[in-house]
C-alpha cells in the first residue's frame, strides 16, 4: 500500500496541469506549431488535449460511479477540432483538472468505481491520473527547457505503480506466442535511485508471475539513475543510453522488459 494520500493526488494533478498550462501559454511558436519531441506527431495542441481528454473521461467514470467501461474519445482522438490558441487551451485545460480532482474529492478514494486494473476505487484513478499528468507535465518541459523533478515519495509511487503494472498477467499474453521469452532462468532486475535512501526494486522474471518487491538483490542487469531519472526511463523519457542511467549486465534483458512492461502506454 502506498502512503500518498488522496487529496496529496488530487493536489498533484491540479500542480501539474498547471505547469502544462504554462508550457502552453509560453510556448514561442504557439501551440499549434510546436512539436513535442518525446511525443513524435503531437504538437503541444495534442499534448493539452491528450490531458484535458484524459482528465474529462476520468472524471466521467468517478462522477458517475461507473461499473463499465465508460468510450474515450477525447483520450484518443486529439487530433479533431478543439481549443487551439493559448487562451483557449489554457481554460480548457483548467476546467478539466477542476472537473477531475473536484469529482475524486466529492467521491472519496474507496467509492467504487470501474477502473482498468485491479482496485475497483476512486482512489485508483487519483493515483493513475497523477502519474499520468506528470508524465505530461514532463513533456512539456522537453518543449520549453523548464526545470522538471518528480517529489520523492511520488516518484517512489509511480514506480510501484508501473512494476505493479508491468506484473499484470496480461503483460506476458500481450506479446503474442511468437514473441521473445521475457522470463526464464536468472532473468531479474534490480533499479536503484542514486540520490535518495532506500529506494530500490527488484523485478523477477525468473517465473511465471512476475513478481517485485523492495530490494537490495544482485541480479542480470541493474539500473542505476537518479528517482526522477528513473521513472522517466520506465515511460520512455529517457533512455538506457542517457548520461544520467547507468547500466550493468544484460542489456539486451532490460531493453525486452521496458519494451514489454510498457505495452499498456501504447494506444
Amino acid at each position: 500500500m502506498n502512503d500518498v494520500s488522496h487529496d496529496a493526488y488530487c493536489s498533484e494533478i491540479s500542480s501539474r496541469t498547471d505547469e502544462l498550462r504554462a508550457a502552453v501559454r509560453c510556448a514561442e511558436a504557439g501551440p499549434a506549431g510546436t512539436p513535442v519531441p518525446t511525443c513524435p506527431g503531437w504538437s503541444l495542441t495534442q499534448l493539452a488535449r491528450r490531458v484535458g481528454g484524459t482528465h474529462r473521461w476520468a472524471a466521467r467514470i468517478v462522477r458517475t460511479r461507473a461499473t463499465l467501461p465508460v468510450p474515450h474519445d477525447l483520450v484518443d482522438d486529439v487530433f479533431s477540432p478543439g481549443p487551439e490558441t493559448p487562451a483557449a487551451l489554457d481554460a480548457w485545460l483548467a476546467k478539466g483538472a477542476a472537473e477531475l480532482t473536484g469529482a475524486l474529492l466529492d467521491a472519496g478514494p474507496d467509492a467504487p468505481v470501474w477502473t482498468v486494473a485491479p482496485s475497483g476505487t476512486a482512489r485508483f484513478w487519483a493515483r493513475r491520473m497523477t502519474h499520468e499528468t506528470t508524465l505530461h507535465a514532463a513533456d512539456a518541459a522537453f518543449v520549453t527547457d523548464a526545470f522538471f523533478a518528480v517529489r520523492e515519495d511520488l516518484a517512489r509511487d509511480a514506480l510501484d505503480e508501473w512494476l505493479g503494472f508491468g506484473a499484470l498477467p496480461r503483460v506476458l499474453a500481450a506479446a503474442g506466442p511468437d514473441a521473445p521469452p521475457l522470463t526464464g532462468p536468472d532473468r531479474t532486475l534490480h533499479l536503484h535511485a542514486t540520490d535518495v535512501r532506500q529506494a530500490e526494486w527488484l523485478v523477477d522474471l525468473t517465473t511465471e508471475p512476475i513478481t517485485w518487491r523492495h530490494a537490495h538483490e544482485k541480479a542480470a542487469v541493474a539500473v542505476r539513475a537518479p528517482l526522477t531519472d528513473l521513472v522517466l526511463l520506465l515511460y520512455g523519457r529517457r533512455t538506457p543510453a542517457d548520461p544520467s542511467v547507468e547500466v550493468y549486465g544484460d542489456t539486451d534483458l532490460l531493453t525486452l522488459w521496458l519494451e514489454r512492461s510498457g505495452f499498456w502506454l501504447r494506444k
